[in-house]
């Protein structure tokens, strides 16, 4: 059992009054964390599945006395895959109002539809968690520093997905599965997506793209749709867990590109799945891409998991200036360069050293990664 760093933040958020949310794409461990956190606990425990008939049926005209013979006596009630349940917000709201001695726990992989379901219902009355894929820490502090840097280029290559971590040799097709199962159905079904072709022409536009800028004018051109529609596809894209946004920083500078973001894959396993490239780095021309896209969603895991979340942006100029990955914290700077060749130097842009408050720089290289996805700088 690998453990996860979000188990000791979710047992601290029991029994507090508060209904504990979980939020993750598919296959990333949810229900696996949950349990592992509920058996430690001395509490009877009742499971609801959102893919049960019965389970939605209980939801349908949802009231406390219809929900009093199947939750009392229970300690903590889990509602799993809670998405899939129409009216499930009301439902969780009169078990959280009516039941005070019970410790609700709701899981779903989709933002998209959970958030909006439990939004109004739940305002006030819960704590909200995010799970990702294993971490380089989670990884490291299971099977050891030095043999989780050895796996650099399998994580660069399969990604961090529990599946693919605990079946090596079977890393390809569970990847093509995976990829297929809830990018091409779920997502689609979710959406209400009716140009599946289009989506699937976005992804791998994106996955070209890992590391440049990203304009939504020039995807909708290359994909054949308009601005307004690529834009609603990766906002679909960013609540399913797939992808996230990272923007420019502008401020001081005239000449910083305004408006600008980043988009990167959650996962670097499932950008080459879209891809169906499982190329070796030796073989490949985007190991660079690979190496930035690991870097910042590793990151960006880590500080989920530890529960601190700077701003985080990259930085550029009309001048071609640029700094790969920033964090602001207290109004002040830390801001890193990624090198995927150790031998290559970076250094600091003087115009953005003249016009922020920079605490630090460092490059990132495979020699010294694992400072950068081990601990947060000034926290």
């Amino acid at each position: 059992m690998i453990k996860r760093h979000l188990e000791i933040a979710l047992r601290d958020h029991l029994f507090k009054d508060k209904t504990v949310v979980l939020y993750g794409a598919r296959q990333v461990g949810k229900t696996t964390l949950i349990n592992e956190v509920v058996k430690k606990l001395d509490k009877r425990t009742l499971v609801l599945n959102g893919d049960d008939a019965d389970v939605r049926a209980l939801f349908e005209n949802a009231t406390a006395s219809g929900f009093r013979p199947v939750v009392s006596g229970y300690g903590i009630v889990i509602i799993d895959e809670a998405q899939r349940i129409q009216n499930a917000g009301l439902g969780i709201k009169i078990i959280h109002d009516n039941f005070n001695d019970i410790q609700l726990i709701v899981t779903g992989s989709s933002s998209l539809e959970l958030a909006a379901i439990i939004k109004e219902p739940l305002t006030g009355r819960k704590h909200e968690f995010f799970l990702y894929p294993f971490s380089f820490r989670e990884l490291a502090d299971h099977s050891g520093f030095l043999e989780e840097k050895r796996d650099l280029e399998q994580r660069l290559i399969f990604g961090s997905y529990p599946d693919v971590v605990n079946n090596r040799g079977r890393e390809t097709r569970i990847l093509k599965e995976l990829a297929s199962s809830y990018l091409y159905k779920d997502i689609l079904a979710i959406g209400g997506i009716k140009k599946p072709v289009l989506l699937e022409k976005i992804l791998k536009a994106l996955a070209l793209q890992v590391g440049n800028e990203v304009s939504y004018n020039e995807l909708a051109q290359t994909c054949g749709s308009d601005k307004g529609t690529v834009e609603k596809y990766i906002d679909l894209l960013e609540k399913a867990y797939i992808v996230f946004r990272l923007p420019g920083l502008n401020r001081n500078v005239r000449s910083e590109i305004k408006k600008g973001k980043k988009i990167y894959f959650c996962d670097n396993g499932i950008r080459n799945a879209i891809l169906g490239n499982f190329l070796p780095l030796r073989s490949r021309v985007d190991a660079g891409a690979l190496w930035e896209n690991y870097l910042v969603s590793e990151r960006i895991k880590l500080t989920v998991n530890l529960d601190e979340r700077p701003v985080s942006y990259f930085w550029r100029t009309t001048q071609q200036q640029e700094i790969d990955y920033i964090e602001e914290i207290s109004g002040e700077f830390i801001a890193y360069e990624f090198k995927w060749n150790p031998s290559k130097r970076g250094s600091l842009s003087k115009t953005f050293a003249n016009s922020y408050r920079v605490k630090s720089f460092s490059v990132v290289t495979p020699e010294n990664y694992h400072e950068f996805l081990s601990e947060i700088s000034g926290l």
